[in-house]
């Protein structure tokens, strides 16, 4: 052995015995207990997804074909079809991407029994959406009641947040609901309706959400933000109760906006950063109920070419809002998240960095030879390992069970639509997602709380006090990053950008935000 490599392994064992004291041990133990509540929360969600599945089995059984559509067969009939209340759905949109005629076609093909009015809102006739939307809606004529309007540029709160309440002044005057949806909730046909049915049986419900199962597309990128959804997954898999909202699908009174109840135009209108940040937080402000019924759970496919400079702007727009905030109490809540999210993360990610240095310090020991008395260290530190491995697995093993009783309803939920599969889920990416989405969401945290701006497709926003105070528009991408929609009618090449180089330029950026034109 030469004297660089005695030096190396000198410092390896060393490191290794490091990892080996009280506080490194608790890290690594605390790291085995997060991998085990995520697996006990992921077990919870799938039973009540699971339930659900039964349910729908035990009807078809009973004789009632149609129950992907409703429990009850006899609401089928005409004479309670045309009792059915007024839905309106606004849906605010920014670009064309890959999957939104899919989207929209499962949206407006929607079997509820009805008055059903869409309202796709756009800023202006420019918008590559407007025309896609156009064709959409003469391929249908007269079948569906559907039109385009248009919002124009916001100037008090975000761009999607004034396309909404654009909307929502638009609908229709004997709308009893109103339903918010991205373009990129892929609905199943008897969604609307079961929203419906929920907010008829208890009107004290406030708001009715659900949350996207995503389909990655084989990219790290991809899976980075599958991994990043699937915590969360687990407060929308109640089965009732939540305090979880996922704006992508959001039902509503009508009357809530038109009286404005609760603050809501109000609150979103000055100065609104996050349409469900603030919604969430007027809830719980207002001690008012959300709720997310067990078939709220959409297929949400991600472009094929997802990068991970694309994930790495995605990140930063889902950290910036836990800084914009409404109230005092929204902001002690939304700092709390941000510790304890940040605490976690990085609590999560040290312990495997701790289990490689164990596992090399054996490896060097095996081919050194070195007597097993000098290195009894390297043996607890291997059991450590174990523990974390075996840990690790049973995670892995819950997500993967979530993942296909969600893919499972989501089939039996859209028995016409091509079939879900889980055998394009690659697990090693997952796992290897866990760790770079981990690691990177501290980092991202901190740069949006330092710097208090952000660019969204193309929109720069500027908050202080937790509300926007400044928008500033240019020119700016010709694509968003997480669906990759183009953005004008003007055809562009996407960047050619590695997520290494917009990770280095953010962190550039960080002491000037101000000149950070994304």
């Amino acid at each position: 052995m030469t004297g660089k490599e005695a030096m190396d392994s000198a410092f390896l064992f060393s490191l290794s015995k490091a990892f080996c004291s009280p506080l490194a041990v608790f890290i690594q133990i605390q790291g085995c207990a997060i991998c085990l509540l995520l697996a006990l929360g992921w077990a919870c969600a799938a039973y009540v997804r699971n339930r659900e599945i039964k349910r729908i089995k035990d009807s078809m059984r009973a004789g009632n074909s149609f129950s992907f559509l409703c429990h009850d067969i006899t609401e089928l009939e005409h004479s309670y079809q045309t009792t059915l209340p007024r839905v309106t759905v606004v849906m605010p949109l920014k670009g064309f991407g890959e999957h939104n005629l899919h989207n929209w076609r499962s949206q407006v093909t929607s079997l509820y029994g009805g008055p059903l009015e869409f309202l796709f809102v756009v800023d202006s006739t420019e918008d590559p959406a407007y025309y896609a939307v156009s064709s959409l809606i003469s391929d249908f004529k007269d079948s569906i009641d559907a039109r385009i309007v248009v919002a124009g540029l916001s100037t008090t709160c975000s761009q999607k947040i004034h396309n909404q309440l654009i909307g929502v002044e638009q609908m229709h005057k004997d709308s009893k609901y109103v339903l918010f949806l991205d373009d990129d909730a892929r609905l199943h046909p008897g969604s609307i309706g079961a929203l419906t049915a929920e907010m008829e049986k208890n009107p004290e419900i406030f708001i009715q959400t659900g949350y996207p199962l995503d389909l990655p597309s084989g990219s790290l990128g991809s899976y980075c933000i599958y991994e990043y959804h699937m915590p969360c997954s687990m407060g929308f898999a109640t089965g009732g109760k939540t305090f979880f909202l996922w704006g992508g699908c959001m039902m509503m009174h009508a009357d809530d906006f038109r009286y404005d109840r609760c603050g809501v135009v109000s609150g979103l209108r000055d100065g609104g950063y996050s349409d469900d940040m603030t919604l969430a937080a007027l809830a719980g402000a207002h001690k008012r109920l959300i709720t997310s019924p067990p078939v709220a759970v959409f297929p949400h496919p991600l472009s094929s070419d997802l990068s991970f400079s694309r994930y790495w702007n995605y990140l930063r727009k889902q950290t910036f809002v836990l800084e914009s905030y409404t109230s005092k109490v929204n902001w002690i809540m939304n700092r709390a998240l941000f510790s304890s999210h940040c605490y976690l993360s990085w609590g999560f990610v040290v312990p495997y960095l701790m289990a490689m240095t164990h596992v090399a310090a054996a490896l060097q020991i095996y081919i050194q030879g070195y007597a097993r008395e000098e290195t009894t260290f390297v043996s607890n530190g291997l059991l450590l390992v174990t523990c974390l491995a075996a840990c690790t697995f049973i995670e892995l093993f819950s997500m993967w069970n979530l993942t296909r009783i969600e893919v499972q309803l989501c089939n039996m939920l859209s028995p016409e639509a091509p079939r879900l599969s889980l055998a394009t889920y690659n697990w090693v990416l997952v796992f290897i997602a866990m760790l770079v989405d981990n690691f990177l969401y501290p980092i991202s945290a901190f740069r949006s709380h330092f710097s208090q701006s952000i660019n969204w497709s193309g929109i720069r926003y500027h908050l202080k006090d937790g509300k926007i105070s400044k928008i500033e528009r240019s020119t700016g991408p010709k694509y968003t990053d997480l669906a990759w929609k183009k953005l004008y009618g003007k055809k562009g090449a996407p960047p050619k950008t590695s997520f290494l180089g917009a990770l280095l330029r953010s962190l550039e950026q960080w002491r000037q935000p101000k000149k950070f034109d994304g």
